[in-house]
């Protein structure tokens, strides 16, 4: 009886539910203070107009997306008393100074380690995809591989029944770096590996994302992984009390083990995305597994990303790939992880997405959880479908949210009039993030179609070019048209407000 209370007592005195409590308390102060002030009520609207001015010309003049800038002038002009404070503590883009000064220093200095050596002008692709890769190359910057080779995987059912394995073969070291953990059957598969594996002394490390986990995790999770062994860390820790800028986060899931063997996609750490358990009907990921030289990216993705908060590591070329495996890596094809950061202003994970879809010739072929695009993507893929490429998405069929689902099918009808095709995926809920184009070029990783992953998320993907997982996912993609509802024209008739309010959410959306 005891048992139960303490269960109940910790789930509703959980870290999240006393977060919102001393978040409400800081309002309700404000609040106080707000009202106290209302003797000098004309010269506050002043203040706060003015300061409203300010903020909207500083908008203006910072270089965002133009949506982005939109829907936040809209806000200040409909609250112009809290819509510039607003945009002060939710809506600047550029991250804390601490996490810059933590991160960007970092990745400065381990550029050398990620410079292109291997002419990849060897492969006989096209110039055009030949630039493309070059391009990730520089500005990532991640180089491309030939050494590596991969499997694709249309469901995290089957992603992680791979990695499981590998993670008990595991000899030297494993790194984790994941946006969600959540306790339940699959954390506790892998963390009994993982304490196995930390006994036996390699090297095991583990980020995940504080928002991200937040209620999902015990109070004690940072301690029972320590009391193993097993070395952890919360990427930018929620502190109510200090500061309200959450607008970074990382949204990553990468799995390094012994340097040559790595895990990417969209799949996060919990049981729904393996479909131990039912949530939105069954839940579609995808993901790739690396074998080879091109995990060197992840790795030191995970290692700077690892440095900036606990820095240990001088020299990252005791984990590069031959370090374990001395043997060569059979080749398929271009592999090229990379990762996207807010700390600079190139979009590189847009970037690629727009690569893909301004190149393609026959066909592009997208899953994506959600659909918020900015007018550069919208434009990318209508004049696409205009000039004869089977342009086609496959978005829930089931939401886990419905806001962002309503907003979603609000995009539908100016893609569909364009001649792009639009799938539901009726069994539930897909949450995969992939592009094919051509038989020729991919990418699968972490990236949405939305504000928050293109602009404010630290994020990941993988690039493949002449590789075989290219054919896989496309098979895929045809299986997946099959099991999911086509909308048409005749789907999206509405009434006014309906219309209103899909007009309010396209205007907002950059701010959600």
């Amino acid at each position: 009886m005891r048992t139960a209370f303490a269960k109940g007592f910790n789930k509703i005195f959980n870290r999240l539910t006393i977060t919102v409590a001393i978040i409400i308390v800081q309002c309700v102060y404000l609040a106080i203070l707000f009202f106290q002030l209302t003797q000098y009520a004309s010269w506050i609207e002043i203040g706060f107009r003015v300061l409203s001015v300010f903020v909207a010309v500083y908008i203006i003049w910072r270089d965002y997306n133009p949506a982005y800038k939109i829907g936040w002038i809209v806000l200040i002009a409909i609250l112009p008393a809290m819509g510039a404070v607003l945009y002060l503590l939710f809506g600047n883009k550029r991250p804390s100074r601490s996490l810059k000064r933590r991160l960007y220093p970092l990745e400065k200095l381990h550029r050398e380690d990620l410079k292109q050596e291997e002419n990849i002008r060897m492969t006989g692709i096209d110039e055009r995809l030949q630039r493309t890769v070059e391009y990730v190359a520089e500005k990532g910057p991640y180089p491309a591989w030939l050494h590596t080779a991969t499997r694709y995987y249309e469901v995290g059912d089957k992603l992680f029944d791979d990695m499981l394995e590998d993670l008990k073969k595991a000899e030297h070291y494993i790194f984790l770096e994941y946006f969600i953990i959540e306790r339940g059957r699959l954390w506790d598969q892998i963390f009994a590996i993982l304490k196995e594996k930390a006994a036996e002394g390699l090297d095991v490390r583990v980020i995940y994302d504080d928002i991200g986990s937040i209620n999902k995790l015990p109070r004690h999770f940072i301690r029972e992984l320590t009391a193993s062994g097993i070395r952890v860390q919360a990427f930018n820790p929620m502190r109510p009390f200090v500061s309200l800028v959450y607008n970074n986060r990382d949204h990553r899931k990468i799995c390094v083990i012994d340097g040559y063997i790595g895990y990417n996609g969209g799949a996060n750490i919990a049981d729904e995305y393996a479909n131990i358990i039912v949530r939105f009907g069954h839940w579609k990921d995808s993901g790739v597994r690396l074998f080879g030289e091109a995990v060197w990216n992840y790795t030191v993705m995970f290692l700077n990303m690892w440095n900036a908060f606990r820095p240990e590591d001088v020299e990252y070329d005791l984990f590069r790939p031959h370090v374990w495996h001395p043997e060569e890596f059979s080749s398929d094809g271009i592999v090229q992880p990379f990762s996207d950061t807010p700390l600079d202003d190139e979009n590189l994970g847009e970037n690629v997405y727009l690569e893909i879809v301004n190149q393609a010739r026959d066909y592009v072929f997208i899953y994506t959880p959600y659909l918020v695009p900015d007018n550069e993507m919208i434009t990318a893929l209508t004049l696409a479908a205009k000039r004869g490429v089977d342009v086609r998405l496959v978005t829930p069929g089931i939401p886990d949210k419905r806001m962002i689902y309503d907003l979603t099918r609000s995009h539908y009808k100016t893609l569909l009039e364009a001649g792009v095709r639009i799938y539901e995926y009726t069994p539930g809920f897909i949450h995969a993030k992939s592009f094919v184009s051509d038989d020729r070029i991919a990418c699968v990783g972490t990236i949405n179609i939305d504000y928050r992953s293109l602009y404010l998320h630290f994020e990941c993907g993988t690039l493949l070019i002449d590789n075989s997982s290219i054919m896989d996912l496309r098979s895929d993609a045809i299986t997946t048209f099959g099991r999911s509802h086509e909308i048409t024209p005749d789907n999206m008739k509405t009434h006014f407000f309906g219309m209103l309010v899909a007009a309010l959410l396209r205007v907002i959306s950059p701010v959600l």
